[in-house]
């Protein structure tokens, strides 16, 4: 997946996570949330009972709808957690990417 960050925004030190195994690229500082997004990561889930798509929504921790798992941990809220090196973020990735 493409990079889809601001280039001329200063980030902190690179560093790599991994969603859905895939080894990503993610900042210092960034949130879950942030890497997802400039990763082109839309879609994190289908609702329980209803299997209706969510993604990120509000981005400040109110909604719940950005809820993965973080290092084996599900219903974690990208929005409110800050990216470590070799984080390990699994989303339900229904399209494939």
């Amino acid at each position: 997946m493409s990079d889809l960050r601001i280039p001329s925004i200063k980030r902190g030190k690179k560093i790599n996570v991994y969603i859905n195994d895939r080894k990503t690229l993610a900042y210092e500082g960034e949130t879950v949330h942030a890497v997802l997004l400039a990763s082109g990561y839309r879609v994190l889930r289908k609702t329980e009972k209803m299997n209706q798509l969510r993604g990120i929504f509000c981005g400040m921790g109110i909604c719940y709808e950005c809820l993965v798992s973080i290092n084996g941990k599900p219903y974690q809220r990208a929005c409110m957690r800050q990216v470590e090196s070799n984080m390990k973020i699994d989303i339900h990735d229904i399209l494939g990417s």
